[in-house]
């Protein structure tokens, strides 16, 4: 996929993603070794992001399996359906086998163990999933295979690039981890936010990316129930470029918190923290 680690950060950079020397080794290696990369950090670092932008640098299909609490094989492998099931049985001869291909339902990791083509399989926010999810995931990352039982075992015609993505709610597994390479990522610094803003706004002066970028970084050193995400920083130039603001003073950003701050009680500590007017004033 990549003949190196610049190679990386300039193809992701084509679409928009401006990566830095451990997320673009990260990136390489993973190709490079055929291993998981599993990408961990606080919501709103860009975590999935980067897995669309490698699926778009790439050409790869994207496929995506949004995990969440009671996740569980018929959603995330594959499943029979049953409707049809029933309708052949009614008929035809209860001898017809109805556990064969014309009756399964593939789900997201099935499809990119059968895909033919280039694919990149997201596995998103891997600790909502239940514990016992990981146990789906651990034969697919071993050995690219999955095992059904009225099938047998299917391996994978082209081994997908696989990114796994966690907020670090709870502590994945050992054995998860060991089939994976391992990348964090933090909130990127206010020159490199800045640098984003002005590749994702067309438009915004730097001197204004640049003050937005700090403005946000300070949000973050507050102590808030959502920190705003690297998304809502882009949302939050639009919005000026939106309303016609060439500056970011006290006045425009005590009107325009609601685009970064989305919990009321976070909004009253950026004004009362930041000495902004306050919402009666606005």
């Amino acid at each position: 996929m990549f003949d190196s680690p610049a190679e990386v950060a300039e193809r992701l950079a084509a679409v928009d993603y401006l990566s830095d020397d451990a997320i673009s080794t990260s990136v390489f290696l993973a190709a490079a070794l055929g291993k998981p990369l599993l990408v961990e950090g606080p919501a709103g670092v860009g975590k999935t992001q980067l897995a669309k932008a490698v699926a778009l640098a790439t050409g790869a299909e994207l496929i995506r399996l949004q995990c969440y609490e009671g996740l569980d094989e018929a959603r995330a492998l594959y499943e029979w359906n049953y409707k049809k099931q029933l309708l052949r049985i009614q008929a035809t001869s209860a001898d017809d086998d109805i556990f064969s291909e014309e009756f399964l339902l593939e789900r997201p990791l099935l499809k990119a163990i059968r895909a033919a083509g280039p694919t990149v399989l997201l596995i998103d926010e891997t600790d909502k999933a239940d514990v016992e999810v990981e146990g789906l995931l651990l034969e697919l990352l071993s050995d690219f295979q999955i095992t059904i039982p009225e099938l047998g075992t299917i391996a994978a015609t082209r081994r997908p690039y696989v990114v796994l993505t966690s907020n670090a709610t709870r502590e994945l597994s050992e054995a998860l981890k060991r089939r994976c390479l391992y990348l964090h990522l933090e909130y990127p610094t206010p020159e490199r936010e800045r640098d984003i803003v002005l590749s994702q706004v067309p438009g915004i002066r730097a001197d204004l990316a640049e003050r937005l970028a700090r403005t946000v970084a300070t949000l973050r050193a507050l102590e808030l129930k959502k920190a705003p995400s690297v998304a809502e920083t882009v949302d939050w130039a639009n919005t000026l470029l939106a309303l016609g603001r060439d500056d970011l003073d006290e006045a425009t950003v005590a009107g325009t918190l609601g685009v970064v701050l989305k919990h009321a009680s976070d909004q009253a500590r950026a004004v009362k923290e930041l000495g902004l007017p306050d919402v009666a004033d606005r």
